[in-house]
């Protein structure tokens, strides 16, 4: 069991919640806060043709705009380990909800790409902590017999968030304005915030905090680790594809290659936030049969880095574009990096686990940021045409670019050559 943490049993003097009052008391507000989270990551997918149109925005002012949410969640991944650490997952995570609100308000009233971007500059930071906290809280009042099974409910929650950003938003907007969705998921960051505060108990009678001198210490010992620099780059380079397409990306492709119209768009994007939480509600079993038949949880992830690379590549290229079963294929393939996590995890002491995490996390979400804000860039290159709509050229070349990058990523995994130690 990782340091710091007491299983929630009936002989544990320092645990008086009952299992069906720490599910309601403390799973449910953070479990709520990371279906917000994923909500306001995708759900600028749907409403950039509306961005852009309101406002004037190019193809790297959306871009930009959008991965300032990445780019805030990344930086702030290495001291939120340190704090979870250190203090209560409840006052982290409330706190940081506070300032995602905060975030939400200014995108509601935001006039400019720069407003708009401070806006979701602080919806990244805010949200930076809404799945690492949520498996602190679990690790420190539930048993670890139930950890696997509550962190896939977590996941799927959030899938649950992304997928409201699509379809059923969509209708939404029939009687409401961005603005207004905005407006009202800041209410609900606030509203969780103070749920979070003060309806999930203090944990007392944990175990002293590591010194942070350690701590540091064993970060250092994850960035100098081989394995670590042999899994990340493919990682950082897929899974942040994955997101800055899925996030952004999808939706203007749908609008411009596909020539979708608006509801479809949103039901091709259900669809594929709907895979993803498919995917991530089922790896779990799927990892684990393949593991007693004997084959290693790298190999499984880089054949799963493959296929998503297949997949990536099929809809960079058109190669049919108004098929619903690329995007599904697209959301499940994904998500099989996410064992990533696992693999590292396994690889390190458990105590360093959280520190792994993220560490990896850190590299993935400014992988995200880098990728979306530049596939942005390099469709700009290409004038728009009537309705703001670019050619299927720029976003071959926005996409090839990066999964280009993937592909030298991938040989890095292979190739045994002098990594750092």
């Amino acid at each position: 069991m990782a340091s710091g943490t007491t299983p929630l049993n009936a002989r544990d003097p320092h645990a008086p919640l009952g299992t069906s009052r720490a599910l309601l008391l403390v799973f449910a507000p953070f479990a709520c806060g990371f279906f917000l989270s994923d909500f306001l990551r995708v759900v600028n997918a749907l409403i950039a043709p509306r961005l852009v149109h309101e406002l004037g925005l190019s193809a790297a002012d959306l871009g930009f705009l959008t991965s300032a949410f990445f780019l805030t969640f990344a930086a702030a991944q290495l001291p939120l380990g340190l704090l979870l650490d250190r203090f209560d997952a409840r006052r982290v995570q409330a706190a940081l909800f506070f300032v995602a609100a905060i975030g939400c308000f200014l995108f509601h009233v935001g006039e400019s790409a720069t407003t708009l971007t401070l806006g979701r500059a602080l919806m990244g930071l805010g949200m930076s902590g809404g799945l690492m906290s949520s498996f602190k809280a679990i690790t420190l009042w539930f048993p670890p017999a139930r950890w696997p099974l509550l962190n896939g409910c977590t996941l799927a929650i959030g899938g649950l968030g992304a997928m409201a950003a699509t379809a059923p938003l969509e209708a939404l907007f029939e009687i409401v304005h961005w603005r207004e969705v905005f407006l009202g998921a800041g209410v609900a960051v606030l509203f969780v915030a103070l749920a979070i505060f003060f309806v999930v108990p203090e944990r007392r009678g944990r175990a002293k905090p590591t010194p942070l001198a350690l701590q540091l210490a064993g970060l250092a010992t994850v960035f100098r680790d081989r394995e670590f620099w042999r899994v990340s780059p493919i990682v950082a380079s897929a899974l942040g594809s994955y997101m800055a397409i899925l996030s952004l990306w999808a939706g203007p492709w749908l609008k411009d290659v596909a020539a979708l119209e608006r509801p479809d768009v949103a039901f091709y994007l259900l669809i594929g936030t709907a895979s993803m939480a498919a995917g991530y509600a089922s790896i779990g079993t799927l990892v684990t049969l393949l593991e007693r038949r004997g084959q290693r949880l790298d190999r499984i992830m880089i054949v799963g880095a493959m296929l998503f690379m297949l997949v990536e590549a099929a809809i960079a290229f058109e190669l049919d574009p108004t098929r619903l079963w690329m995007w599904a294929a697209f959301g499940v393939t994904g998500s099989m990096m996410t064992l990533a996590y696992v693999h590292l995890s396994r690889a390190f002491p458990l105590d360093l686990a959280g520190r792994v995490n993220t560490s990896l996390n850190v590299l993935v979400f400014t992988g995200a940021f880098a990728i979306q804000y530049g596939i942005g860039e390099i469709i700009d290159l290409w004038p728009s045409g009537p309705g703001g709509r670019y050619p299927a050229e720029a976003y071959r070349t926005g996409f090839g670019v990066f999964l280009a990058l993937q592909a030298a990523c991938l040989v890095w995994f292979f190739v045994p050559v002098r990594r750092p130690r």
